[in-house]
């Protein structure tokens, strides 16, 4: 479980991503402390394995997905050099809550030293439920959308 401050800071991140919903009561133990970097990056290469296939058919196989993800990961916030947490919900109130999702991951990379968190989210939703969620599909102002006037911690 993460120490107060980190808590604090892995709270306001969550906040501020989803400003729809309210993460004030979650405590440390909706956190979790992952044990190593390479279990995190086979976690997630294991889940995000149809994507890796869809991947290779569009560019090929001479980089990988996972290669080229974990890459751009370490770019910006030095993976090796972070304490990475999973936030694991138990609330229906949340985001990651809603019906018709097979699993999702949510991962906080931080790295102290660069005061720095890189939030790491995905989830599967099953093709039975309807495809209504058109979140992202404007890529023109996503990044303004998610990172605003988001400061560095």
């Amino acid at each position: 479980a993460p120490r107060a401050r980190t808590l604090i800071y892995l709270i306001l991140t969550l906040n501020h991503i989803y400003p729809d919903y309210d993460f004030s009561l979650l405590r440390a133990h909706n956190f979790s402390k992952e044990t190593g970097t390479e279990t995190v990056k086979a976690n997630v290469d294991t889940l995000l394995l149809e994507t890796t296939k869809a991947w290779s058919e569009e560019n090929g196989p001479k980089v990988t997905f996972a290669e080229t993800l974990w890459s751009v990961i370490n770019e910006v916030i030095s993976l090796y050099e972070c304490d990475i947490y999973c936030y694991k919900p138990e609330y229906e109130s949340d985001p990651f809550g809603e019906d018709g999702y097979i699993w999702s991951f949510n991962y906080f990379f931080y790295n102290k030293k660069m005061k720095r968190i890189l939030y790491f989210s995905c989830r599967a939703k099953a093709k039975a439920y309807d495809d209504s969620d058109d979140t992202f599909d404007d890529t023109e102002d996503y990044s303004d959308r998610m990172f605003g006037e988001m400061d560095d911690i």
